[in-house]
């Protein structure tokens, strides 16, 4: 078997593959569950297997469960890397240390079984497979996310069969599947013994004419030697029956499918003396002058990418882990996803037909290592490989060809060019001329009917809508060329690289897309964090990444990537994106609320919208809003009648929210997915700033300065107390734990190696004078890093009020060459520019005014309402898998800490600022690896930040748009503190 595993052939043995979703009524054996297994070191595995009677007795060995991976069942470890495989470059050869797992079973077939056609179906094996039934060696095959079967119709007796399967973790197949993923091996998805019968394959093409209102069917119904069989079908729901098959029909009243309105008909079909039936959808695919349109309807994909994941698991998902996929994605106004980077498993695409997904379905390839070859030997450059090319992309496609959600083939990822791919693209072009193409990687894009890039930035998608692009390179003396490329629809099949706390810029990217019909969708990177639940010896959990294996190469915290955390908690960023793909917009203007619909196909009569008036947070009113049912795009502009609120303290917000006002297949009625938000009062100003109105003294004594409540150190003007609340350690605080996009990608963009380069993590605070007058106290002070000459000089004004309040104004004056600095070619930015303090421990709940209630930054915060928030301490923080700056709250108006029988603290800001309240210091962020080796100190750090740094998406993006840099400038902010009694 080595030579077969070693081979660029892709298998033996396999049957011509055919179309999965028909429900036949033929029977099927579920051969999943429990399998006997052994691993061996080498591809030459335990030696013969069970069969034949001379084989190895199987008795004693363990036992497995199938699906399922065997380094997730105690077997050795997973492996993670993002671009590199994890065994030298010599195609087709692979090392010798090979891990090869041997699984047997045992199975009878029921009574009355047709043989004749009977095959083993298996969903996905990684990354090769050899199958013997009852001693009798049937086929090998390649391909770990694709079906093989092998037909068994000689093979399988009366009474009781013995199944066994040899897997091989590197074959010459693992050289196609180098795919930003763990390498899991083993059987991961259903094994099946299918019955035989007379139909083999249906074809369903259902089209539909957006100018009739006709759908158009044909059923190509063939036989196992690929023979058309005459087939009679009907469709029940329009009340049609008796259909031929291989026969065009034109049928009225058909409503077509789309992701917006999943309509399903069940088709049965008669052949062979067999009943079948398929749920189809009619719908038609076509690129019009440069715009992808379905059903004649320009549409724009609002997707994500999706790797299979569980964190127990891995990618053996049940059908319980694809539907919470599903709902999660359209709970959350995601509307597409594109399978990166393979076929996923069928069910998954059902899910999508029934819930309604477009769907860009990739191939399993991926040959990115051989970047490190320089492109050198690459499989899709060479001929030798192109049948295995052609062998995977048949079986993806005629796998799924009759599931409507998927509207786009795409042939690979991160491949570069070659022959191989123009011989898929005409097969595919041959075999399902029905939908268009795309391939990202190859910069002709002569195979591809999209343009397409990854991680562009703002300004390059700008010009991507206005047509106005760079010529890429390889193009520049091809004028026909790129005419052709110029003139395509652009699918942006990665964006916003969701690693850590992020990503920044959704909604920038969104106003963007909406201004151009040339944007036919783009996909955020990605769905779900790659981790592994583990603990510790001492019991503390944590989710592993590939950096956690003690194996090289890994990609360390790459795989921490997605929208939702690795146990399906959907992340902030998640959040956000679901505000901003939010199917209808509302803008609240006054007392009038203008609604468009950002639906593309469907109406909005299933929406139902109520308004909320709040004063400071508290609800004053609330009541129905008759909003007219909208066609796609429509808008509608209607007034609130609101009662008399009168001017108060705090802001007059208006809030207005669109509901589900029924049931869907996906969420339930009053499911929420959309609002918008208007300002009607500002309220009454607090008295922060612009005033030079004081109450009371300030007094210099001995050891101390008071300053009304305030209680100061008089040598170092460092705060001791404030009206009896220990206060302490307020300085300028510069430093954050760094994100992952903060960390940028390698040597590009990697802000955090900047700071720790010029100090920013180790700032040095000194004071340089504390100037007291009747009225204020001001502490001068310089903040810098050991061995730079620039530096940050301070004033920290106190001032007086009452005798619970004081006022801190804040200047800060850069000195010295911030913008010209050694290290590399960046200027050095900041991470968040405020004051930091400490108080006790005790103060361990947060009441605020501002966005909420979850965390916000200044270029991620379209998803957080303004109002009156309250949490505890421990509530503010999102703990991500690997501890980086969270939990900050946006444009905040004032803020109270609150503990039992503690005096409280709140905070007044006379423009909104940003919080943040932990239980420990930026540093024990920035020390820990994992979340438990963040301490809780005796303590509660409260910041006050007149600006933090944006997210941005740098960890693969671009770098972070200058407009979400702190201004290294002179900067003046003002908060008062008060000191607020017990509760």
């Amino acid at each position: 078997m080595t030579d077969a595993i070693e081979t660029t052939v892709p298998s033996s043995g396999c049957r011509t593959p055919r179309s999965q979703g028909v429900r036949y009524s033929r029977r099927t054996v579920s051969l999943s569950g429990s399998w006997r297994f052994r691993l061996s070191p080498t591809a030459a595995g335990t030696g013969p297997l069970p069969g034949d009677g001379t084989a190895t007795p199987v008795g004693e060995w363990d036992e497995i469960e199938v699906p399922g991976h065997w380094v997730l069942q105690g077997y050795g470890d997973p492996l993670y890397t993002n671009t590199a495989y994890p065994f030298p470059i010599d195609p087709p050869r692979v090392p010798d240390e090979n891990p090869t797992g041997d699984y047997v079973r045992t199975f009878g077939v029921p009574v009355g079984w047709h043989r004749d056609g009977a095959t083993l179906l298996f969903q996905g094996a990684d990354s090769a497979a050899r199958v013997w039934l009852n001693g009798v060696e049937v086929g090998w095959w390649t391909g770990s996310r694709l079906p093989a079967e092998l037909d068994v119709s000689e093979l399988l007796r009366e009474g009781t069969n013995t199944l066994a399967v040899r897997v091989y973790r590197w074959s010459a197949g693992s050289y196609l599947e180098d795919q930003d993923m763990w390498w899991l091996p083993g059987l991961f998805r259903d094994v099946l013994l299918v019955e035989g019968r007379g139909i083999d394959d249906v074809h369903v093409h259902a089209g539909y004419d957006h100018d009739t209102g006709e759908g158009i069917l044909r059923v190509d119904v063939t036989d196992r030697a690929g023979a058309a069989l005459e087939a009679t079908l009907d469709l029940p729901a329009l009340g049609l029956e008796g259909l031929s098959s291989a026969v065009e029909h034109r049928i009225a009243g058909v409503a077509p499918w789309s992701a917006e309105s999943p309509v399903l008909y069940d088709l049965l079909i008669r052949a062979a003396g067999e009943e079948a039936e398929q749920r189809i959808g009619f719908r038609t695919v076509a690129i019009v002058d440069g715009v992808l349109q379905v059903n004649g309807t320009p549409i724009r994909m609002r997707g994500v990418n999706r790797h299979e994941q569980h964190w127990e698991r891995g990618r053996a998902l049940t059908y319980d882990d694809m539907l919470a996929d599903v709902l999660l994605m359209k709970q959350h106004n995601i509307n597409a996803v594109r399978t990166a980077h393979y076929p996923p498993h069928p069910d998954f695409l059902s899910l999508c037909d029934t819930h309604g997904l477009w769907v860009v379905e990739e191939g399993d390839i991926e040959t990115h290592g051989f970047i490190y070859a320089g492109w050198e030997g690459n499989p899709p450059a060479d001929d030798a490989w192109t049948p295995a090319l052609l062998e995977r992309t048949a079986r993806m496609v005629e796998r799924d060809k009759n599931h409507p959600s998927v509207i786009i083939w795409s042939l690979a990822n991160e491949s570069e060019g070659g022959a191989g791919f123009d011989a898929i693209e005409a097969w595919i072009r041959d075999r399902d001329p029905s939908r268009p193409i795309h391939y990202e990687r190859d910069r002709t894009y002569h195979n591809s009917d999209f343009y397409s890039v990854m991680y562009p930035s703002l300004e390059d998608v700008a010009a991507i809508g206005r047509r106005e692009e760079e010529t890429p390179e390889v193009l520049a003396e091809d004028a026909d060329g790129e005419r052709r490329r110029r003139a395509l629809p652009f699918l942006l099949c990665e964006f916003a690289h969701a690693q850590g706390n992020g990503p920044g810029s959704l909604a920038d990217y969104e106003e963007i897309f909406a201004g151009s019909d040339r944007f036919c969708g783009a996909f955020v990177w990605e769905w779900i964090d790659h981790g592994y639940r583990a603990t510790t010896e001492a019991g503390q959990t944590y989710v592993r990444h590939g950096g956690d294996i003690d194996y090289q190469p890994n990609g360390q915290r790459y795989c921490h990537d997605g929208l939702l955390f690795a146990d399906r908690t959907p992340s902030p960023g998640l959040l956000e994106y679901a505000k901003v793909n939010e199917p209808v917009r509302i803008e609240v203007s006054g007392a009038v609320v203008e609604v468009t619909s950002r639906y593309q196909i469907r109406d909005t009569s299933n929406l139902a919208y109520r308004w909320r008036l709040e004063r400071d947070g508290t609800e004053l009113a609330t009541g129905d809003l008759a909003v007219p049912v909208l066609a796609a795009g429509e808008s509608a502009r209607v007034e609130v009648a609101l009662p008399e609120a009168g001017h108060g303290e705090g802001e007059l917000w208006l809030t207005v929210t669109a509901r589900l006002s029924h049931d869907e297949s996906w969420a339930t009625a009053g499911h929420q997915v959309a609002w918008g938000q208007g300002l009607l009062d500002g309220g009454a100003p607090p008295s922060v700033a612009g005033t030079r109105e004081r109450v009371g003294q300030v007094r210099r004594l001995e050891d101390t300065i008071t300053a009304g409540p305030l209680v100061l150190d008089a040598g170092t003007g460092a705060v001791r107390s404030l009206g009896g609340l220990p206060l302490d350690e307020l300085q300028l605080d510069v430093w954050r734990a760094p994100t992952e996009n903060d960390h940028g990608q390698g040597a590009l963009n990697n802000t955090t190696k900047v700071w720790r380069a010029v100090g920013l993590d180790r700032m040095l605070h000194r004071v340089d004078g504390v100037d007291v007058d009747a009225g204020a106290v001001t502490v001068r002070g310089r903040t810098a890093p050991a061995t730079q000459p620039f530096a940050l000089e301070t004033a920290f004004t106190w001032e007086p009020l009452s005798e619970e309040s004081v006022r801190l104004t804040v200047d800060v004056t850069p000195t010295g060459a911030w913008h010209d600095t050694p290290y590399g070619h960046h200027d050095v930015v900041l991470p968040r520019l405020g004051v930091r303090l400490r108080l006790p421990a005790g103060l361990g709940r947060l009441t605020w005014f501002g966005l909420g209630p979850g965390e916000a930054y200044v270029d991620s915060r379209t998803a957080v309402l303004a109002g009156r928030w309250s949490l505890p301490v421990p509530g503010l923080a999102t703990e991500y898998p690997f501890p980086q700056e969270n939990g900050n709250r946006h444009q905040v108006r004032w803020a109270e800490l609150t503990g039992e029988g503690l005096p409280g603290l709140r905070v007044d800001a006379a423009t909104p600022i940003d919080v943040s309240v932990r239980r420990c210091t930026n540093h024990d962020l920035d020390r820990a690896l994992k979340p438990y080796e963040v301490p809780v100190r005796d303590a509660t750090y409260l910041h006050l930040d007149h600006a933090v740094r944006g997210l941005g998406s740098s960890s693969v993006g671009p770098a972070l748009p200058g407009r979400y840099e702190i201004p290294i400038e002179p900067t003046r902010y003002a908060v008062v503190l008060t000191v607020t009694e017990p509760r």
